[in-house]
């Protein structure tokens, strides 16, 4: 085994454990941060101390960067950590969640995890290794879909938690690809989204004001899927970015094309 497969197997599991204390939980404490619409739960700060302890005793050279309590964003090789990616969704009981584990190292995604334990769900790849995706009927490797017209095409995305104050608030993209591409669906996970596009399920995904936790693990899924992942120019990914376009590749420049088209409505109101 390479050292990729065996930090892979890790973050295989340490996710495991954590879908394991979640099964079946039920946020009862439930805070806001800086937006109230940015919610976060006793769940969220239990599973992200668990999962760096974890982390720490196996790998106490590598430092964790989670959404709670932070870590050494500037470390070169780092563990990337969401330990519940939607806690809005799993704070009303909706099973459309995850814990996101990836290892970075620079700019580039080594592994990433994404489990969804309410749907029994586990998504997995290492780079240059393909990625699989474990359910309770079984194992199979990610394939993206063969769709090759947007208009056909079934798009992913989300809206920022201060979208009721920001001007830059996707809903100008979203009425965009509601009239462009076959359908549009908001899930509420960003991770759960990348690996729906990785599945085949999705064939596209786009957003913007995002965290490196949000999107490391599954923007690596998506890629050993075959699929494609850049920012939202069409420019190399970066987690950092805050900003992602994933999809099965057959559409990318579409994606990328259409969104252009809205930021230039944006910039030059007078030319609609």
């Amino acid at each position: 085994m390479t050292e990729l497969d065996d930090a892979l197997a890790l973050a295989l599991a340490v996710a495991a454990d954590a879908a394991a204390a979640l099964r079946g939980a039920r946020a009862a404490d439930i805070r806001t941060k800086t937006d109230p619409t940015d919610l976060v739960t006793e769940w969220d700060t239990r599973i992200e101390d668990q999962i760096r302890a974890a982390l720490a005793r196996a790998t106490p050279d590598v430092p964790m960067v989670g959404e709670e309590a932070g870590g050494d964003v500037g470390a070169v090789r780092r563990w990337v950590v969401d330990p519940i990616d939607g806690t809005v969704n799993f704070a009303h009981g909706l099973p459309l969640w995850t814990v996101a584990i990836a290892l970075e190292h620079g700019d580039d995604v080594e592994v990433g995890v994404v489990t969804a334990p309410a749907l029994g769900w586990t998504f997995a790849a290492r780079r240059g290794g393909g990625a699989r995706v474990r359910r309770p009927d079984g194992e199979q490797p990610l394939v993206v879909s063969a769709v090759a017209d947007l208009g056909r095409a079934l798009l992913a995305t989300g809206f920022p938690y201060d979208r009721a104050t920001s001007p830059d608030n996707n809903f100008a993209e979203w009425e965009h690809f509601q009239r462009r591409a076959g359908a549009c669906r908001r899930l509420g996970s960003a991770s759960l989204d990348l690996c729906l596009v990785a599945a085949g399920s999705f064939d596209g995904y786009w957003e913007r004001k995002l965290r490196p936790w949000d999107v490391a693990a599954g923007a690596l899924i998506v890629a050993e899927a075959g699929g494609r992942v850049t920012d939202t120019l069409g420019a190399e990914f970066r987690s950092r970015s805050g900003e992602v376009v994933a999809s099965n590749g057959a559409i990318h420049d579409a994606i990328v094309a259409e969104l252009a088209v809205v930021a230039a409505r944006r910039d030059h109101p007078e030319s609609r």
